[in-house]
């Protein structure tokens, strides 16, 4: 059965026509400055085809969110709940085949990739026998795949660059159709927008973006002009689902509206200036902070904490919560069983290519399994012991005052290099072989024995190591002030086991 739905009316009047099962093969991407248009033309896409088929929402700003008024959608809110719970949401909504809203709102730019990139991995990595066919809207597409690095850490852009990559480039087998809308071509990942083959053109002013879009849409450089005198709701359209020729289209009326209107003009208050004086320049009332806000409700637990907290005796069960601090034998028993865990990780000859995420998500099932049950370090320390892991450094070992010295003076690099300086200076101190391109690659969590090369160079240029070649084309490399020095290594050889 073909579902054709009515985007609006083209020039001459007559019905534009979205092609729907067309569109889940072929994904579509809708181009505009602030002010033409996008997100009613999304609001109208989402209403006609809410019947049809399941959806989720990317929504940055909150302006979605009315859809569950009359369409059912289901919102969620992110600010109330961790990446894990989330990427869980996404795997039971597309289970369970029930649309929602991924709210944005409130959260930084930094956690919203986060969030962001944890849902959509939990739509893309369900089982395929639940590979049921949805539309899936992101707004503001180029926050979350950025053509270039922002203020965000590499981290978090990696991830949701990540889970864009996959909702384009590989979500189409697994019935997942890409709708993404962004304010500049420029800015969003070349890779991401590649991959559509229906576009929505509408106003757009620079020059750059506006050649682009007439490349998309197969018009010459000097049609290109006409974006500029696009009305606001206008667009050109291109693409198997919508036309096959530039079609210029008025997209139609919405039955929700956003939360956030448009601002509208309104007279200014009269009021004498000596009373706004008064009102403004006020002194604080004493004791009265600012309004904080509500802390968000606790996530609800996963399926792993409840089958833990089943596992409990009575006896633990009605233990005082404020029971004393665990003695140091147990905690030093503690340190031991996650130093185990973190060495069952990174012996998968594929963990030094993953994001950090999916190893932390890991790392938590194998601690419940071992029985410690929520007393696991958070995502930040965890960093931290996969680095000093990565490096070959134990607990233990890094308790001791040389090591302590060591981990202050790798404090002075980026947080993904800090592991690469410590795996240097254990085969300093150690008198091993100095690592060879090919490990300080997959330390780095990359397969370029080029850009390992850089951030050895890199690391040097800070005034912490010195590298030296000696008559037999071997590296050695000597930590400054320390005057500890690897022995000579072959950075050229093959990638061998890392020391245990």
């Amino acid at each position: 059965m073909t579902v054709a739905i009515e985007m609006g009316q083209n020039a001459a009047g007559g019905s534009a026509l979205l092609d729907l099962e067309e569109l889940l093969a072929t994904r579509l991407l809708v181009q505009g400055n602030s002010g033409s248009g996008k997100s009613h033309l999304l609001r109208r896409l989402l209403e006609q085809s809410a019947p049809f088929v399941q959806q989720a929402i990317i929504d940055p700003e909150g302006d979605f969110v009315t859809l569950s008024e009359q369409f059912g959608h289901l919102v969620i809110d992110a600010e109330a709940h961790t990446e894990q719970a989330l990427q869980l949401a996404g795997e039971r909504a597309r289970i369970h085949r029930v649309s929602t809203v991924l709210n944005l709102e409130g959260l930084d730019a930094e956690n919203q990739l986060r969030r962001a990139a944890a849902f959509l991995g939990g739509i893309f990595e369900v089982d395929r026998d639940h590979w049921y066919p949805m539309l899936v809207v992101v707004d503001e597409a180029q926050l979350f795949a950025p053509a270039i690095a922002g203020e965000v850490s590499d981290d978090a852009r990696k991830l949701s660059l990540g889970a864009m990559t996959n909702l384009m480039c590989r979500g189409r087998k697994r019935g997942l159709a890409g709708v993404i809308a962004t304010q500049r071509l420029a800015k969003l990942a070349k890779n991401v927008a590649a991959e559509a083959s229906n576009f929505l053109m509408g106003r757009t002013f620079l020059d750059i973006d506006m050649a682009r879009a007439a490349d998309l849409l197969g018009m010459e450089r000097r049609q290109a002009e006409a974006f500029r005198d696009l009305e606001r709701g206008h667009f050109m359209a291109l693409g198997p689902a919508l036309s096959r020729r530039p079609l210029s289209l008025r997209i139609g009326p919405t039955t929700t509206q956003p939360r956030n209107a448009n601002p509208l003009l309104m007279p200014m208050p009269v009021a004498a200036l000596e009373d706004a004086r008064a009102i403004i320049l006020a002194a604080a009332p004493p004791d009265i902070g600012r309004p904080t806000r509500r802390p968000p409700p606790p996530p609800a637990p996963d399926l792993l904490s409840q089958l833990m907290a089943a596992k409990k005796t009575p006896d633990e069960a009605n233990a005082d919560p404020q029971e004393a601090p665990a003695s140091p034998e147990h905690l030093a028993e503690q340190r031991v069983q996650l130093d185990r865990i973190l060495r069952a990780i990174l012996a998968d000859p594929e963990a030094g290519f993953r994001a950090i995420g999916v190893l932390y998500q890991d790392f938590l099932v194998r601690c419940r399994i071992e029985g410690l049950g929520n007393n696991v370090p958070d995502l930040a320390a965890f960093r931290r012991m996969l680095t000093r892991a990565r490096a070959g450094i134990s607990d233990a070992m890094a308790r001791e005052e040389a090591w302590l010295d060591v981990s202050a003076r790798a404090a002075a690099l980026p947080e993904d290099m800090q592991g690469i300086f410590l795996m240097i200076a254990r085969a300093a101190r150690e008198r091993l072989p100095c690592p060879s391109d090919a490990m300080i690659a997959r330390a780095y969590g990359t397969r370029s024995t080029g850009r390992a090369r850089r951030v050895l160079t890199f690391i040097e240029e800070q005034g912490l190591i010195v590298c030296q070649i000696d008559g037999q084309g071997r590296r050695i490399v000597t930590l400054v002030e320390l005057a500890w020095a690897t022995a000579p290594g072959n950075p050229n050889a093959e990638e061998a086991v890392s020391p245990a």
